[in-house]
């Protein structure tokens, strides 16, 4: 697979509506890498991804030799490739975050709201190389496509941070792969992060928060059942606590989005290196 640029489609675009659906540990003791100070803001054009949807038409764009359908979350659309599933993990609330699922491992998107001027990935990857330090990882700071990306290596797998600068906001890429496919999934995500369009608005959001997510209704409904069940649940969790003496109360999530921190957990149980299903 080639990166950027991608070539236009020459007759109307068709529709495509995705069609797949679905619901992320870590070790680390020499000294902290360094990551470069100044990261120089990607060109956002016709030719170059990721792209700013505000101003770029996504509907001009073949990805078919990629992906067999987009993901519209609203602030961002991504086509997915190939062979892969979208899951949504649910937080005590409500849907947490959106990973997409590949044969190599799980790709987290996130977006942010950034100021105008450059930096903020320079300021945020200097917070993810010391959270994985602390976790226990082995972290390394290597070069991609846009700058510097984040790879902490630990004992169940590799978590790997990439982090693009736009027209004020910034996508942040997170992979969690198990050993062995950590090169597949680095490629991969570059290839969707290439994709990506983003779609920042006009509204006032503070830089550092992230853009908000819409579900597409395909996964609204799954939601909605994984809720109820939940609930249910929940409910039954109750009972049976009420009937013991000595009923554990289980603490509340927060409410931050912290992709690294789930990559971490998924990675230590298994649940980031299952494979696609049809």
């Amino acid at each position: 697979m080639a990166l950027w640029p991608f070539g236009k489609k020459q007759d109307q675009p068709r529709d495509t509506g995705v069609e797949t659906t679905g619901e992320a540990q870590s070790t680390y003791e020499e000294p902290t890498p360094e990551v470069p100070e100044a990261v120089e803001v990607p060109s956002v054009d016709s030719d170059t991804g990721p792209f700013d949807g505000d101003t770029v038409d996504i509907s001009e764009f073949d990805f078919s030799d990629f992906s067999l359908g987009i993901l519209d979350l609203g602030s961002m659309r991504i086509p997915l490739p190939k062979n892969s599933q979208v899951q949504v993990e649910m937080g005590e609330q409500g849907p947490k975050m959106v990973h997409i699922v590949t044969e190599f491992g799980r790709l987290t998107p996130v977006v942010f709201a950034a100021p105008t001027s450059a930096g903020q990935w320079a300021e945020a990857s200097e917070q993810i190389v010391q959270g994985m330090t602390t976790d226990g990882l082995d972290v390394d700071v290597e070069q991609g496509p846009w700058g510097p990306e984040v790879v902490g290596s630990g004992e169940h797998g590799t978590i790997r941070v990439i982090g693009v600068e736009g027209p004020r906001w910034m996508v942040r890429m997170t992979t969690t792969a198990p050993n062995g496919r950590e090169e597949g999934l680095r490629d991969l995500a570059r290839e969707v992060t290439a994709r990506t369009f983003v779609y920042r608005g006009d509204d006032p959001i503070l830089a550092g928060n992230s853009l908000p997510v819409v579900l597409p209704q395909q996964l609204v409904s799954q939601v909605q059942q994984a809720m109820e069940q939940r609930a249910a649940d929940a409910r039954r969790a109750q009972s049976s606590q009420a009937a013991q003496a000595s009923a554990e109360q289980i603490p509340a999530e927060g409410q931050g989005i912290d992709d690294t921190a789930s990559a971490q957990r998924d990675l230590a149980d298994g649940s980031a290196t299952g494979t696609t299903e049809k």
